[in-house]
């Protein structure tokens, strides 16, 4: 048979590459060991999982906790030495960067997901969940929301963000009483809606500026040709569209009461902090370093969507019936949508001021809220049955330390003393609004402070009222003793150990909110 060669054509040989050592490099695993030791530890829980007995099932809730200590371990090395970078690009840019924006949300995700597995691990054995499938979601849930804020690229940005929603559909959906089912579609349907709206603006961006990486996009839109500006302006736009659904911004609002009611206690705690940083985390990023040219429209448009969102969420809250079945949490809820206004504000401001220095507003106030508000799911699992906030009334005189506990949370979400640090939080990101020439906004944020306070001490005052002793008013109420033949309740002693670490953590920051509010002054990136 005829060669090519004896055909007198040119043999075709492959391409040499110049240095193929070039194509691999080193990966800094002490940078990405706080995400990696969660998604090992989801991993151990799986296998684990099939050759425990049942009666031995509660030890994956304490590997759980142990891998979550360990991922939280890791972020001290960290913090003390200089930033680190792994996945780096010879052209420019790394796709990880473990600098102090980073650490601080890894902490508050790392973190919110302990105390989740320490409210949970009661949960799972009343309500008869599988265990198994719950601490490895969970887990799994945290690695994409410790990994999302470290990332530097919009490829990495929507797989982190998909790896922390992706299970919370499953951890919602896993309470079988059909409510669980019905609020993990609306959350499903509502999240893909946005998922796949947040891709199409991917898509603008790239086509605009020619790269994902984060400050690249940045230095492409800066360049932009005229013609591409109304491409990368609309893919801007619908890209913040995402993380705003994640953050719970109005009015990407709608499925957070109702995922809130029908999903486990402990896992409505989880989505209000640990979910909801994950997305404000992801906005700060995009907006703050890909879209810096063009920051005074999504300044504008941010701080438009601060103000309806906390004025939306804190009227909601105030509408609450004091008679309604699982009032508490939904009232909670919407003091979660109200929150993440106060948290967009400093976002806002770093839109108008042209930096990045606002964004440490943004990080204490998150710190302060993920920790207050996560004593005030436990505080609700604490007193349990039906949970309206009538079951609360007279809970001083049932459970004083439950009381006081939820009391205490209660006024630091106010921001009234002696709960300090939510006072001081609230200054912090009023203080970015004034200075950033917002004044309207933190105008907008001084009367819905003062709204919130009506529905958090009417709920503060109800512990301290005195019990009634009337006849039931409903067959909700069958869930909740008489406060009369309510005897004491044995406490688990996890549940016990996340209300008394919530409780130290805010008396601690409130007799030194330094130790997060030192972050305002300090470089993020």
């Amino acid at each position: 048979m005829a060669t090519a060669h004896d055909l007198g054509q040119p043999l075709m040989t492959p391409l040499a590459v110049a240095d193929p050592g070039g194509l691999i490099q080193s990966v800094d695993w002490v940078a990405v060991a706080p995400p990696l030791i969660a998604a090992l530890a989801a991993l151990a829980v799986l296998v684990t999982d099939l050759f425990l007995p049942p009666a031995r099932k509660r030890l994956l809730g304490l590997l759980s906790a142990a891998g979550l200590l360990a991922a939280l371990a890791v972020l001290i090395p960290l913090a003390v030495g200089d930033t680190r970078s792994t996945f780096c690009f010879k052209s420019g840019g790394c796709s990880y960067t473990a600098d102090h924006f980073a650490l601080a949300f890894q902490l508050l995700a790392l973190g919110g997901a302990l105390l989740t597995v320490l409210l949970s691990l009661h949960t799972v054995e009343d309500e008869k969940l599988p265990g198994g499938e719950y601490w490895f979601l969970l887990l799994s849930s945290a690695c994409g929301a410790a990994l999302l804020p470290a990332a530097r690229d919009l490829a990495t940005l929507v797989i982190a963000l998909e790896v922390a929603t992706l299970p919370a559909f499953a951890l919602v959906a896993l309470r079988r009483d059909g409510r669980g089912a019905e609020s993990a579609l609306k959350f499903f349907l509502s999240s893909v809606t946005a998922t796949a709206v947040m891709l199409l603006g991917v898509s603008f961006v790239y086509a605009a500026a020619g790269t994902i990486q984060l400050q690249g996009i940045a230095d492409g839109l800066a360049h932009a040709p005229a013609q591409l500006k109304p491409l990368a302006e609309a893919g801007a736009v619908l890209t913040l569209v995402g993380f705003a659904f994640k953050t719970a911004a109005v009015p990407f609002h709608f499925w957070v009461p109702d995922t809130y009611v029908g999903a486990p206690l402990p896992v409505a705690g989880y989505l209000s902090v640990v979910g909801k940083a994950a997305g404000l985390s992801g906005l700060a990023l995009v907006t703050t370093v890909a879209f810096r040219p063009y920051g005074h429209t999504w300044g504008l448009v941010l701080a438009v969507l601060a103000a309806l969102t906390m004025t939306v969420g804190n009227a909601a809250a105030l509408r609450q019936r004091t008679d309604t079945p699982r009032g508490a949490v939904r009232l909670l809820a919407w003091s979660s949508v109200g929150q993440a206004g106060y948290l967009m504000v400093p976002l806002a401001a770093a839109g108008y001021a042209g930096s990045a220095e606002p964004l440490g507003a943004t990080v204490a106030y998150a710190l302060i809220y993920g920790l207050v508000n996560l004593g005030a799911f436990g505080a609700v699992a604490l007193v349990g049955g039906s949970g309206r906030l009538d079951g609360f009334r007279g809970l001083a005189g049932r459970n004083r330390w439950a009381a006081f506990a939820l009391a205490f949370f209660l006024l630091c979400l106010a921001g009234l003393p002696p709960g300090v640090v939510g006072l001081f939080g609230k200054v912090v990101v009023f203080r970015a609004a004034v200075d950033a020439g917002l004044g309207w906004l933190a105008v907008v944020m001084a009367v819905n402070v003062v709204v919130a306070l009506a529905y958090y001490l009417k709920w503060t005052a109800l512990l301290f009222a005195p019990a009634e002793t009337g006849p039931a008013s409903g067959p909700e109420d069958a869930f909740a003793p008489a406060p009369e033949a309510a005897g004491p309740r044995r406490v688990p002693a996890s549940l016990t150990a996340a209300l008394g670490l919530a409780a130290c953590g805010a008396v601690v920051l409130s007799v030194a909110p330094q130790l997060v509010l030192q972050v305002v002054s300090g470089s993020l990136f």
